[in-house]
């Protein structure tokens, strides 16, 4: 009777385990809203350490939109204002981030030169679906890439195509690293960003950034389509319930990102 218990036990631990791997698989979770972004809402809402149960890949900001955010392989780059890159703390918030944990399901070697607009384009063709979200990474050596960051902000918060147009931009020659980042369907207009969202982390871990474009000598992109989508939202009264999302963001959106 023990026995038996004990295997009911063993096949119960099993399939929870199982359903936590697969709920996390071809998923991304995401922080807040872009629209929030762009409303100003950058208090931290969510810790890098419940941030890292969904995930060892992704993109985001951190309190008061403290520079870029890069997650790969499980560790969290923070591109600080000044172009300077730090690790961050665990307890550190995030007011939006998104991520995934990434499994390569396709891998396409690049051409030579090939630019951001290039990369576009063969991710399209090899993941021809526009209406799934895919994760994007990019080994290689960079003959150029192009990054920006932005300070941290002070209350009442600037919003982000104000904070955008006094950004730092960062010139990078003849390095190594990873463009990570999504390709999002463009239903997601006011929740993420419609296209291509994209970070840049160079191997030593020293420079990187929101990516502006980019020039490749040689290297490989490593794609995961993800059809499930998992938000956290914000708790509270803070800046996020106070929010008109009724607004349309999107040219704000444009400026900002490019």
């Amino acid at each position: 009777m023990k026995l038996q218990a004990l295997r009911v036990l063993l096949v119960l631990i099993a399939l929870t385990l199982t359903s936590c791997i697969t709920t996390q698989n071809n998923t991304i979770t995401q922080v807040s809203t872009i629209d929030a972004i762009l409303a100003g809402a950058y208090d931290g809402c969510t810790s890098l350490h419940d941030l890292s149960e969904y995930g060892d890949f992704g993109i985001g900001t951190f309190d008061a939109l403290d520079g870029e955010m890069v997650l790969l392989d499980g560790r969290y780059y923070q591109i600080k204002g000044d172009g300077t890159v730090c690790i961050p703390d665990r307890d550190v918030l995030t007011p939006f981030a998104s991520v995934a944990a990434f499994e390569s399901e396709c891998t396409t070697d690049l051409p030579k030169a090939t630019d951001y607009d290039a990369l576009k384009r063969i991710v399209d063709r090899e993941v021809p679906n526009m209406n799934l979200f895919c994760a994007v990474k990019v080994t290689g050596t960079f003959t150029a890439v192009k990054t920006r960051s932005v300070p941290a902000q002070q209350k009442p918060y600037p919003p982000l195509v104000e904070v955008t147009r006094h950004q730092s931009v960062f010139d990078l020659t003849d390095v190594t690293g990873t463009i990570v980042g999504f390709r999002s369907p463009s239903y997601v207009k006011g929740i993420n960003v419609p296209g291509y969202h994209l970070h840049f982390i160079s191997e030593d871990g020293r420079t990187g950034g929101h990516l502006l474009d980019f020039r490749l000598q040689e290297g490989s992109a490593h794609l995961d389509i993800c059809t499930r989508f998992f938000m956290i939202l914000p708790e509270g009264d803070g800046d996020f319930g106070r929010i008109d999302f009724s607004r349309d963001r999107t040219g704000d959106l444009q400026e900002a990102e490019n």
